[in-house]
């Protein structure tokens, strides 16, 4: 019996169901202005295409970037099948987006965001962040989308949010909180917050030439004009993931567990010293060594961190004579059995969770690795007080392992052999200190990379410059952008190569293959055939039902082709309409293109928006996210656009 792929013969079958549909909506639209054409009829099909491949390609092995890549293949062979002398586009526009303003400059920004996060500045906002909305995932989200939605306001969203990534990043580590729990909030504030201004967003910027194109005499919006509208959508669609964020937003298995610190591929060798816990010392405490206390010794547990709450001193290399009192919170590496056997001996506190160390021993900067001493290392023969390792590197050995035997003892007085393994627990610079000094061959890779807080103030003044060139001398984004990426590679902020690494390619194909389409909706006017075709049926209606029709189209447009080339196609259209409702009245021309304007950001369901598709793959998010999360999100935008643009401009 012949076998058949069902996946394609749905595909077919419902591109076949468009094409009849679209042949009869044609049919019946007798006020279009313009003629349906072959090249139009494609044109959607191939939409129609890329809108269950993105719905359903996770099921059949197809990623969102192939489906992308796919599109600079199909357009311009369609094309050349329908009409190879005039084709509706040619291979050369087909990859354009590769080369195009938003890609360069996304490309520009995210190594820009790298070199901050190299130097400190995303540690710091992340730490400023964490101080202000604590440990609560929602009020973290809140407070990193506010932040976010006002940078918005004015600077291109793309760059607000791919500057923040490497921030929400961090957070996530440090507060074990999933980033699919924040990286859609804040992508989705990004666009919001472009509402806030007039040059918070494209759309905007251009919408004052526009509308005294198709009237002179109509007054421009000034700067603050859209804010109460943009405000109020920014404010609500933050309120919107406070409140449903476990019912829009994907659950994704995160990658560390507990306070697990240790890599997957070691953990089964030392899976009863692998985790961290925090006490608290009662205030009745008597002052007393380690040594005295021989925790070591008797429980398996290394201290591996010391803060003292009456002078705020944190230790990261505690050696044996280091007094602990009452008052003071300790680190404690090894098993969780071992550590409650700990503090109901001497009456501590075992505390749920990392608090007081939250930030500082955070899977972000520290963690456990087992070095192995090689036979050409200086610590062969010797013991590890003889350089006073601990001190001098931060780093604190846990276990000994040597002929398969684990060495909880005093490992500071062992003299050391070739072949030994050492696990040991400290932070990310001090292992890559320690790799450059061939003491110890790791068996994974060091994580994290050397802080280089020396270059932060080198890092700021390309971000600053970089703004500057955009904001004061109105230099194109890409250039301007790229001018701030390469100063950081000249002034070593990061090498070309941490450049190049820092770019997620796959963001980038999916950007520059959906270019195309969107510019193939423009050359064979389909966007225009089926706005005009739209809005010359309509007839005689309410004002708040029009604006709510246009709000709709918009939202639908800017799904598939640049929220600048639906504005700049509706824009004429929505004012001409709204002069056939309301002949001589200017008011509603003008609030209906400050209707296009504001909803050609409304791109949450489909991952097509620069920002939504940047955030797809750090997020772990498919297709079917983004609609259960925009759905909602659609709805509250354009209820709350009519109504406060009704309310404000024509009540």
């Amino acid at each position: 019996m012949l076998q058949t792929n069902r996946p394609l013969t749905l595909v077919f079958l419902s591109i076949l169901f468009f094409f009849t549909a679209i042949e009869a909506f044609a049919a019946t639209t007798q006020l279009a202005p313009l003629k349906l054409s072959q090249d139009m009829i494609t044109v959607i099909a191939i939409l129609f295409l890329v809108i269950i491949l993105f719905i359903f390609g996770d099921r059949w092995g197809v990623r969102v970037d192939m489906v992308a890549i796919l599109m600079v293949i199909i357009l311009p062979v369609s094309a050349l099948m329908l009409d190879g002398a005039n084709p509706y586009i040619t291979g050369n526009e087909a990859i354009s987006g590769f080369s195009s303003n938003a890609v360069i400059s996304i490309i520009a920004v995210i190594i820009i965001g790298s070199g901050l996060d190299r130097t400190g500045v995303m540690h710091f906002a992340a730490k400023t962040i964490i101080k202000v909305a604590g440990k609560s995932e929602s009020r973290v989200m809140a407070v990193i989308s506010g932040t976010v939605a006002f940078l918005s306001s004015f600077m291109q969203n793309i760059g607000a949010a791919t500057l923040f990534m490497p921030v929400v990043s961090r957070i996530g580590k440090q507060l074990k909180i999933q980033s699919s729990k924040l990286l859609m909030p804040m992508g989705f504030s990004a666009i919001l917050g472009g509402t806030i201004t007039l040059v918070g967003s494209s759309p905007l910027i251009l919408l004052n030439d526009l509308m005294l194109l198709s009237n002179k005499s109509l007054k421009p919006f000034s700067l603050f004009d859209v804010t109460p509208v943009g405000l109020s959508i920014a404010l609500c669609g933050i309120l919107y993931f406070v409140v449903f964020n476990r019912y829009v937003l994907p659950k994704r298995q995160s990658e560390e567990k507990g306070n697990l610190m240790i890599s997957p591929s070691i953990r089964d060798t030392y899976e009863d010293v692998c985790k961290i816990f925090e006490l608290k010392i009662p205030d009745s405490f008597p002052e007393k060594s380690l040594l005295e206390l021989q925790i070591k010794e008797k429980y398996q547990l290394t201290v591996v961190a010391i803060s003292d709450s009456r002078t705020y001193h944190k230790n990261f290399a505690p050696v044996k004579e280091e007094k602990l009192s009452g008052g003071m919170d300790i680190v404690v590496a090894g098993d969780r059995d071992h550590a409650i056997l700990l503090s109901s001996d001497f009456n501590w506190k075992l505390k749920d969770d990392i608090d007081v160390f939250a930030e500082d021993l955070s899977p972000e900067h520290t963690g456990m690795m087992e070095g192995i001493i090689t036979p050409r290392s200086e610590l062969i023969g010797r013991k590890m007080k003889d350089i006073n390792f601990r001190k001098t590197y931060e780093l604190i050995p846990v276990v000994l392992c040597r002929e398969d035997k684990l060495l909880f003892g005093s490992i500071a007085d062992t003299v050391l052999r070739s072949g030994d393994a050492i696990l040991l627990f400290g932070r990310w610079e001090s292992y890559h200190l320690v790799k450059e000094k061939n003491m110890f061959v790791f068996t994974t890779d060091v994580k994290g990379e050397v802080i280089k807080t020396e270059k932060t103030k080198v890092a700021l003044f390309w971000l600053a410059l970089s703004l500057a060139l955009i904001l004061g001398f109105n230099l194109q984004l890409s250039i301007a952008l790229l001018i701030g990426a390469l100063g950081m590679v000249m002034t070593r902020v990061l090498t070309i190569d941490e450049a190049y690494q820092s770019v997620d390619w796959r963001t980038i194909f999916l950007l520059a293959g959906l270019i195309p389409l969107g510019l193939a909706f423009q050359k064979t006017n389909t966007a225009e055939w089926l706005a005009a075709s739209i809005i010359s049926n309509l007839g005689n209606i309410p004002p708040v039902v029009f604006l709510s029709v246009v709000a709709v189209i918009t939202s639908f447009f800017t799904l598939f082709i640049s929220n600048v080339g639906a504005t700049a196609l509706l824009v004429p259209l929505a004012m001409n309409m709204a002069y056939q409702i309301s002949p001589g009245d200017d008011s509603l021309a003008r609030v209906s293109a400050l209707a296009v304007a504001l909803t050609a950001s409304n791109t949450f369901l489909i991952p097509t928006h620069q920002v939504n598709a940047l955030i797809m793959g750090p997020g772990g998010y498919r297709t079917m996210d983004y609609v259960r999360a925009g759905i909602g999100m659609t709805v509250l935008f354009i209820a709350l656009t009519v109504s406060i643009l009704y309310l404000f401009y024509l009540g």
